[in-house]
């Protein structure tokens, strides 16, 4: 049965494409919509960018027939603009001029002839009022993350038949080879990933454990087992994992997306990891950290200073996982405080790290750079996209976050950046990913004992 979608505002600033994702459906647009569209349209950064590709694509549109008869798609459907049903009633509670109750106006007028009317929005609050009012509402799925793809860790436990041990610390052994068993001890076939991490338990004993990693059509052991980047010891079997993927060159995996909740290391490994990589490898020129300004979209302020000093305070958690690496005695660390930010400062004096601005860094081409981004559960899938297709020769990225603490409006853990990034390079060759659980959080003991209490 074909549908009226009708489409909000907040659907178009994130994902400006999304009039070509509904197949032959017939979708509507408020002119409240057209207005905030003009509105944003001057905007700096990603919703201004989008808002303005927004425009364009409905001036393609405009440019073949009336859009307020109504303009073929290539998928089938009809796309109009409605500027009709200004005279539908609404409860007195809700002000006829806002242009979220002018949209929810639309819906309630359309639904009175039109069949199925769904109002499509990414606003909670939005999708409340139109429940109220008798509207069905949808979030915008076609970017969203499915149960079967939210629950995937990039890490399996399975079991090893004992006689193929030595063969696989040798060259590894078929992954045909490796299973996992019910409570009653039947054999249940595997779904590995390519890149996947692997527990391996031999099945004759419980006394020692294997780590290894898919790879094609074997489990082979991990290469870097026995590293220490820039003197870190791994201290759990997530950050031996982590470790892995880091330490692979940018040919290898130019795409790490590691998954964790606070305190579990993502950040200082990546660090450690990338002060190897220059310092002593040289196989970067830089290690380059962002992290997107989620209180403030892309705007990076209007306070005094240049970008540098704008963003110091996003920054901070760098500068503190610095303090630690720089200086790995712990007892005297911080004993001379001015000695180590000095440490510290000539790490970014030199160039060896620097820090941007998520909005100055889509648009480059970044060449032999070890590019780490943070808190990316608060990127669209459209900035990720911006950013990952920045990737220049021998450049390795590394996304990190948490899927469970979002803090920028219109995102939750299935429609941000991070597990949209997750899902879609599942299974790619280029793409190492984990998550690491909350029994790795490594930060203090207190925080150990906090994350499995509260």
């Amino acid at each position: 049965m074909k549908k009226t979608y009708v489409i909000d505002t907040n659907v178009l600033i994130q994902a400006p494409y999304a009039l070509s994702c509904f197949e032959d459906n017939d979708i509507v647009l408020p002119l409240a919509v057209i207005e905030e569209l003009d509105g944003l349209k001057r905007s700096a950064g990603e919703r201004g960018a989008n808002a303005r590709a927004a425009i364009r694509s409905l001036e393609e549109l405009r440019s073949q027939g009336d859009l307020l008869y109504g303009v073929s798609l290539a998928g089938g459907g009809i796309l109009r603009v409605e500027k009709n049903f200004t005279d539908v009633a609404l409860p007195e509670d809700l002000p006829e001029q806002r242009p979220d109750n002018r949209i929810l106006k639309v819906c309630r007028g359309l639904s009175q002839g039109e069949g199925q009317v769904i109002l499509v929005t990414k606003d909670l609050v939005m999708r409340i009022k139109a429940q109220i009012l008798g509207i069905r509402a949808e979030d915008f799925t076609t970017e969203q993350v499915t149960d079967a793809d939210a629950q995937y860790t990039g890490r399996a436990e399975v079991y090893l038949p004992e006689e193929l041990v030595k063969d696989f610390k040798k060259s590894g052994v078929p992954v045909s080879a490796l299973y996992t068993a019910d409570s009653h001890g039947e054999r249940i076939p595997l779904e590995l990933t390519e890149n996947e991490f692997l527990t391996i338990q031999p099945d004759q004993t419980s006394k020692k454990t294997l780590l290894g990693r898919v790879e094609g059509e074997k489990a082979v052991p991990l290469s870097y087992k026995k590293s220490k980047p820039y003197g870190v010891t791994p201290r759990n079997m997530g950050q031996y994992f982590i470790q892995e993927a880091l330490m692979q060159s940018a040919e290898r995996a130019p795409l790490v997306i590691i998954k964790g909740m606070a305190g579990t290391a993502k950040t200082f490994y990546s660090l450690a990891v990338g002060l190897e990589k220059v310092y002593n490898n040289r196989e970067y020129r830089r290690i380059l950290v962002s992290r997107p300004n989620a209180q403030f979209d892309e705007d990076i302020g209007f306070l005094p200073g240049d970008e540098q000093e704008k963003i110091a305070p996003l920054m901070r958690p760098v500068v503190d996982n610095l303090e630690q690496l720089l200086d790995s005695d712990e007892k005297s660390r911080y004993e001379d405080e001015a000695l180590l930010g000095d440490k510290v400062k000539e790490v970014f004096e030199r160039g060896i790290i620097q820090t941007e601005a998520l909005n100055f860094i889509r648009g480059r081409s970044i060449s032999k750079t070890y590019l780490i981004i943070d808190e990316v559960q608060n990127m669209t899938p459209n900035q990720v996209k911006g950013i990952i297709t920045r990737a220049g020769k021998d450049t390795k990225i590394i996304l990190l976050g948490d899927p469970d603490q979002i803090d920028r409006p219109f995102l939750d853990e299935r429609t941000n950046g991070l597990s949209y990034a997750a899902k879609c390079m599942r299974g790619s060759p280029l793409c190492w990913q984990i998550t690491l659980s909350a029994q790795e959080c490594e930060r203090s003991v207190l925080a150990t004992d906090a994350v499995k209490r509260l």
